[in-house]
């Protein structure tokens, strides 16, 4: 290091705000931008037309007759008819193929047909930006070609920010049909009144695996908001809210015909209706049952919130049952833990956690839920099938407002880092990172009950308490304040963790090259002076610099020529 360089590090007074409710999940699409565009738009045609903007399709099943890796089919905004058939779309990991809204705002509506869109044996496809609604089947159905041995017949693919809604209405209708998919991603999705006569799902799997479901919605479900079966398996369904979503808010299985299990059952094995399903960090109100697993094994419903369930809490079925020449596990070996269940005991059945016949019940694990009926406090416990493991019964959770579907829980409530440590369990509706042990329910804590504007969470993250530190002292003694550390993103009890350049270094023409520690959700700035006696001595070179891996690197080529040159790092929360 230039001796003649001295370095100077400070933290900015810095805003606080929680981490978003679009933070995490990422896609194999991140960050790949289509390199052609095909245009339709509702004054295109079909015959005429070309692609392009000046002279569009008139429907996404011509367009995609043009569509290669890298295409981006781009919907202007306006309302399209349905029954879009699309077959063998292939894109490439490095080269996705889109079929998207030109707005993600005014999305384009596709109203009618039987399937809105149908997509056989696709790969590598983005659908994103969209508006369904009108069908008289399914919004949009995805499959593998009726090829159920071929896990490589349908696989990667995304869809993102569609609304489909007000699909069927008779019976077994559903807002998104997924058949031997794999590899998929279903995020920031809205789905309202799919199906009708209890039947009928927002998402419906059959022979799925490896799939995410996040941060979506479910309303005015007939049967239920997402059902996993058919073989399914490896799911994640998490910070989603789903409001009275039907007979079965999330089935864990259920019961399917024997032709159309992805694979095809075995003779020699024992098969499942779903397998390692995982329900976590999500909101529910309403529903006849929330949950029901469904002759599924393996499977963990954790740290989510349930207010005023219709009838059961929990179902424990066994809807298909073995038939020679195969044979199914029975619906057991599961886990039910770290959830709010807050509810009108007048409203549920007496046996309130609803076992049927050819079960395994006993070999569920019910541990650490918070049962509180707040009409009757005095008669929160459920009817268990199992000894259930440092439950919480019967105490009040304070939810922040329940009557305006406001669910956050402060450090006062007995919720507060009463789960257990799960691997599932990692972040909360909104995305915080969860505490160790983890607090019951949809949501980590929130507030700041000793006002010392360091965030509960923060202090029981690293202090276990949340009157060790009033901010302004030093827990780890590196002359780094708890508040500082706080706002930069290091650990206030390690010494060796605090925002500092950790070198400066001369270049070529005298630039010189800064290096200091960055975390995650934080953007930078840089300051220099040349005379610390001034009042105001810095000035900022650049800012807005987002983190960059472990560690941010800036080369300052413009203020560095001077004889004696000071710098300053200040970190804000994104």
């Amino acid at each position: 290091m230039d001796a003649r360089i001295r370095i100077l590090v400070a933290v900015a007074a810095l805003l606080c705000c929680g981490v978003g409710r679009a933070a995490g999940l990422s896609t194999f699409a991140d960050g790949i931008t289509w390199t052609n565009e095909i245009h339709v738009a509702t004054n295109g045609n079909n015959t005429t037309g070309n692609g392009s903007f000046g002279n569009p399709y008139a429907t996404i099943q011509r367009a995609a007759q043009d569509a290669t890796p890298g295409s981006a089919i781009v919907v202007a905004p306006g309302t399209y008819g349905g029954g879009n058939y699309i077959s063998g779309l292939t894109g490439t990991a490095e080269s996705p193929i889109w079929i998207r809204g030109a707005s993600s705002t005014n999305r384009p509506l596709m109203d009618g047909g039987n399937d809105a869109m149908h997509l056989v044996k696709s790969r590598y496809v983005v659908v994103e930006n969209l508006e369904v609604t009108g069908s008289s089947n399914n919004g949009v159905n995805c499959d593998d070609g009726g090829e159920y041995a071929n896990p490589n017949a349908a696989h990667h693919i995304v869809f993102r920010n569609l609304s489909i809604h007000d699909i069927g209405g008779t019976g077994n209708q559903d807002g998104l049909k997924l058949s031997g998919l794999n590899n998929y991603w279903v995020l920031d999705c809205e789905f309202a009144r799919c199906g009708g006569g209890f039947s009928g799902s927002g998402i419906d799997h059959v022979g799925c695996h490896s799939g995410v479901i996040a941060r979506c919605t479910f309303n005015d479900m007939s049967g239920n908001a997402i059902q996993c079966k058919g073989g399914s398996s490896d799911i994640d369904i998490t910070r989603c809210w789903i409001i009275d979503a039907g007979a079965r808010g999330i089935n864990i299985g259920g019961s399917t015909g024997f032709t159309f299990f992805r694979p095809p059952l075995s003779t020699t094995t024992t098969n499942y209706e779903a397998k390692s399903i995982r329900v976590v960090g999500n909101v529910f109100r309403g529903s006849t049952a929330p949950v029901a697993y469904v002759g599924c094994i393996d499977s963990v419903v954790a740290n989510n919130t349930f207010i005023d369930t219709d009838n059961w809490h929990v179902r424990i079925l066994q809807e298909t049952t073995n038939t020679p020449p195969y044979s199914f596990y029975t619906c057991g070996q599961s886990v039910f833990a770290n959830n709010l269940v807050y509810f009108t005991k007048a409203d549920v059945a007496w046996t309130d956690i609803n076992v049927g016949p050819n079960t395994d019940a006993s070999s569920f694990t019910f541990a650490n839920n918070l049962w509180y009926a707040h009409d009757n406090p005095g008669s929160s416990a459920p009817d268990y099938p199992v000894a259930e493991q440092n439950g919480v019964v019967g105490q009040n959770p304070v939810l922040s407002n329940p009557a305006g579907e406001e669910y956050w829980i402060t450090a006062t409530s007995p919720a507060t880092t009463n789960g257990t440590n799960l691997a599932t369990v990692q972040a909360d509706y909104v995305g915080t990172r969860y505490l160790a042990p983890p607090s019951i329910g949809a949501y980590e804590i929130r507030g700041d009950t000793d006002t010392d504007k360091l965030p509960d969470i923060w202090e029981i993250r690293h202090f276990r308490s949340i009157t060790t530190s009033d901010g302004t002292g030093d827990q780890d003694g590196d002359r780094f304040p708890d508040r500082s550390e706080y706002e930069a993103g290091t650990d206030p009890t390690n010494a060796a963790s605090r925002l500092s350049i950790k070198s400066a270094d001369r270049r070529t023409g005298n630039a010189v090259e800064l290096r200091w520690p960055s975390v995650p959700n934080r953007t930078y700035a840089v300051y220099y002076a040349t005379n610390l006696s001034l009042s105001n001595a810095f000035a900022v070179v650049t800012n807005g610099l987002p983190t960059t891996a472990a560690e941010n690197v800036y080369t300052d080529s413009t203020h560095s020529a001077h004889a004696r040159v000071f710098y300053r790092v200040t970190a804000q929360r994104n």
